[in-house]
């Protein structure tokens, strides 16, 4: 048994039932993301300097760009709060604490899919994933 304490361990149903709120705020997160890429880059011509400088750096200096990193921020909680670990925003991806037989991982989910059904070791990533026992093989990539 693995030694991570999670509040909740998800069934890949579990996580299922989460996905219609998830593919909302993820659409949502994706937007403010690249609404804020873009103007960040339209300020970075005007201002070299800000290439070189942290997100908290550029929108200190820039508070206009405080309701997107706002809404970001608000996404991410949310996703938290459902009991998902917001791991990739571009990819859309989303991890559930769950039980792959008597071990602990991460039932994993990517933007896009229209259930879970891959797995990978909590210290491993989305390269590792792999298939839940019994998912349904005609979702996995």
């Amino acid at each position: 048994m693995s030694s991570h304490q999670f509040d909740k361990l998800f069934s890949a149903s579990d996580a299922n039932e989460l996905i219609p709120a998830l593919e909302v705020l993820i659409r949502d997160l994706q937007g403010q993301a690249a609404e804020l890429r873009t103007r960040i880059q339209d300020l970075i011509r005007a201002d070299q300097s800000l290439d070189a400088m942290h997100l908290a750096e550029i929108v200190q200096r820039y508070p206009d760009l405080r309701p997107n990193t706002a809404r970001m921020a608000e996404i991410a909680s949310q996703i938290q709060t459902l009991g998902g670990f917001l791991k990739d925003i571009d990819q859309g991806l989303v991890d559930f604490p769950g039980e792959v037989g008597d071990d602990v991982v991460f039932l994993c989910w990517q933007f896009g899919e229209p259930r879970v059904t891959t797995w990978h070791p909590i210290d491993g990533g989305f390269a590792e994933r792999r298939p839940i026992p019994g998912a349904p093989k005609t979702y996995l990539n």
